[in-house]
Parts: structure tokens; sequence; C-alpha cells
């Protein structure tokens, strides 16, 4: 019999373990070189400071008390308000003002951190394992934050060119939709605006809504199940940023546009959104591109290149898919958050239709490797990951070296790069349907009369 230690998920979980370790103290080695937190100096400084997202650390502690009994989780979250209003106190007596982060958050850190040293120290065996993954799992949505921040300010130092030149040349095949959605948006003025920015902004705390739901008997059944949202939502967040390197972007906002559109419009600009950009041209969204021969262009060291694949789109994409097996108001919070998300990415200028491609081909590929991971790698899902990674090569080099040639036959390549996406999503819909259980309904043999 071959040792607990040495079965095939405990060795590639520690692997894993490993390298993600190691990337993390890349990543602030990476940040420390340009002046900057990196993802763990910033996670730990939040167990005293004001934390950048407070709802996002509830959020990830809810997910923490999925293994937890009803009558434990009101005690944690007692605990994460009771030391959050110790922290507001104490910056009231001492006369510290919060002039950067949110009042609240770091009692859900210090419970979440609390529940994993008690796991260590007071629990055995499978509780322990069951409340230590609980615990990893909120710390890693955490962190995962944190490791997309940095990533977000390596590609504005590392990559001085950007291609979005090429993007939206591109992007005259599909219609100039951020053009189009940018006008509309800025024609709903601040309504329409506050509440696509909530949506947008609100993404993770959404997933975990889903997560929530998915997790729900985990308490019960002592175990997590084999695949969760949270699970394609962190593996998302890591992939996506090596491709930001691979190919540039910013943004039409940015790039064709002064970077304050809508919030000038509507005095919703602050100071974390950076006007010290160089773009191309003021055009976005009043005036499409011109067609003309596309080229690299030298950009600041500020505006983070993170248009291509749309993560918010593949984050979104995913939600819709994991909202697809809940009660009725969820799949409907699901299409909601959807639609809403891609209006957003595109009416805000963040990204072109062509990213918007790409995300929803990256999330149904990532989707499909943890899925076909689960069922032991069978034909079908291999199948399905090669075709999908296939397809998302094949759009990023028709962005790269074909723009000219998709701009000038729109009512030809449009369609094709939408059909492209589409095909994805036809055979992950169809694979993953053909895996699910199916109910046979057998035939009750009819009564027979009693002889008389």
């Amino acid at each position: 019999m071959v040792s607990s230690w040495r079965e095939p998920r405990v060795i590639l979980g520690t692997a894993v373990g490993v390298v993600g370790l190691g990337f993390l103290l890349a990543l602030e080695i990476a940040a420390r070189h340009y002046g900057v937190r990196g993802p763990i100096t910033s996670q730990v400084r939040e167990v005293v400071f004001p934390p950048k997202s407070g709802g996002l650390l509830y959020a990830s502690m809810a997910l923490m008390l999925v293994v937890f009994t009803w009558r434990q989780r009101l005690i944690a979250i007692g605990a994460a308000i009771g030391i959050d209003l110790a922290f507001v106190v104490v910056r009231w007596a001492a006369d510290i003002k919060v002039t950067e982060g949110h009042p609240f958050g770091n009692g859900a850190l210090w419970v979440t951190l609390g529940c994993a040293v008690f796991a260590v120290t007071r629990r055995t065996g499978r509780e322990r394992a069951l409340l230590l993954k609980g615990a990893g799992l909120g710390l890693l949505l955490m962190t995962g934050r944190k490791t997309g921040d940095t990533w977000l300010l390596i590609t504005s130092k590392t990559r001085p060119m950007v291609l979005d030149q090429y993007v939206a040349a591109a992007d005259h095949a599909l219609g100039n939709p951020s053009w189009l959605m940018g006008r509309i948006v800025t024609a709903t003025g601040a309504t329409g605006f506050n509440i696509l920015d909530f949506v947008y902004g609100q993404l993770p705390v959404a997933a975990v809504v889903v997560a929530l739901y998915q997790l729900r008997n985990v308490a019960a059944e002592c175990r997590f199940p084999t695949h969760h949202l949270v699970r394609t939502f962190l593996a998302i967040g890591l992939l996506g940023p090596a491709f930001y390197m691979i190919f540039p972007v910013v943004g039409p906002i940015f790039a064709f546009g002064d970077g304050t559109q809508h919030w000038a419009a509507i005095s919703l600009w602050s100071e974390s959104h950076s006007t010290a950009q160089w773009a191309a041209a003021d055009l976005w969204p009043d005036t499409a591109t011109p067609l003309t021969a596309p080229h690299a262009m030298p950009f600041d060291g500020i505006t983070p290149r993170n248009c291509m694949p749309s993560l918010h789109t593949a984050w979104a994409v995913t939600i819709f898919v994991h909202s697809r097996k809940g009660p009725r108001a969820l799949r409907f919070a699901g299409a909601f958050w959807l639609i809403a998300t891609l209006t957003a990415t595109l009416g805000f200028g963040y990204h072109y239709g062509a990213d918007l491609l790409a995300g929803v081909v990256f999330a149904l590929t990532i989707e499909a490797a943890l899925r076909t991971y689960d069922r032991g790698w069978e034909r079908s899902g291999i199948r399905l990951v090669a075709y999908g990674a296939t397809v998302f090569t094949a759009l990023l080099l028709s962005y790269r070296y074909l723009p000219l040639q998709l701009a000038g036959h729109p009512w030809v390549y449009g369609p094709l790069l939408l059909l492209a996406m589409t095909s994805v999503v036809y055979g992950y819909v169809r694979t993953t349907t053909a895996w699910e259980p199916r109910t046979v309904l057998v035939r009750q043999p009819e009564p027979q009369p009693e002889p008389v």
C-alpha cells in the first residue's frame, strides 16, 4: 500500500504549494525592486493597518466559515466585528485618520488567521484538515487580490511598449463595440455609471456568494466538493496576467482617450485613476480610430497592461457557469453579473471587444481543464482543452499579425471571430452535459390481480 504522502494528489498539492510560495516570493522581490510593497508584505501589513478592501476580507472569511457549524459561524462573525470596533476605537483615541484603505476588515483577517492557528494547535486528524482547508481557501482569495495588484505593477514597469493599435484595428471587424458602449454609458450619466461601477468592482464578492452556495454542505459532509468556483477563479487570476506580459494592452480609454472621460463628467475621478499616460489621440468614445497600419507605441510606467485577455470577462463567465445549478435567484444574479460586467468593461473603455472574446475562450478552457483533471484526463476533456487553447492562441495571433485583414473585411472576419468563440462555448456545453449523470427511469412492474 502506498503511504498517504506519496499519493498522486498529495504530491501534486505539495508541488503546487511549493511553486505558489516561490511565485509569491518572486513577486515580492520584483515589487521591492520597484520600491513598492509586494503581495506578502501587503497582506501582513493589513493585520494592523487599514486594509485595501475590507469587503474582500470579510468575503474571504465567509468562505472559511463553510467548514463551521452555525453556532461557530456566529461566534467568528461576532469576533471579527468586535475586533474591528476595537481598531476603530484605538484609531479614534490615538487620532489616527484612515486616509488610505478601509476602516474595517482587520477583524476578518484576524479571525481567519486565528482559525488556522487553532486548527494546528488544538485539532487533529480529519477535523484539522478540514479547518485548514477552509482557512487556506479564505487566505488564498485574499492573497490572490494582492498577487494581482503586484502583477499589474510589473506589467506597467516591464512593458514600455503597448499593442493597443493592433487590437483597435482588429476591433473594427467587430464594429468597435467599446466606442458604441462608451457613448451609451456616458448617456446614462451618474446613475448608470454607479451601478456598473459597483458590479465591476464587487466581482470577487459575487464569486463568493456563488461559492458559498456550492460549499453550503461542507460542514455537514466534512469534505469539500471536487470542483467549485473558487478553484477556477484563482486559476484564472494566476495564469491570466502572464498573457499581459506577452500581449501588453492598456485599453481604449487610456490609449485613445485622456483616461478621465466618465469620471470627469460625473465628478467621480480620484487620484487612484492616473492621467499620466501618453495617448495616441483623444478619440474615445466619440470617434472611432482611423484604420491605419498599426505599430507598438510607448506608454507610461503607471497604467497596467491588463486588457488581453479580459479577466473580468473570464471571471464573470465563470460566475455565470457555476450559478447555472443554483436556485432561480442565483441563476438570474449570475446572468445579470455577466451582462453588467461585459457592459462595464466596454462602456468604461477598459477593454476592446477583442479582449472579451479572448476572455470567454480563456475562462472556458481553464474551467474545462480543471474539470477534466477531476475526471482523470479522459479523451473528451482533453479534446476540449486542446481546442480551447488552439482557438485562444489563434485569436491572439490574428489580433497581432492580421489586424488590417480583419478590419478590411468586417462582414467576413467579424462573424468568424464570433463563431470561433461560440464554437468553444458549444463544445464546452456539449462535453460537460455529456459528463452529467443521467437519471434512468425504471419501469415498475404492474401489480398482478390476486387469484380468486
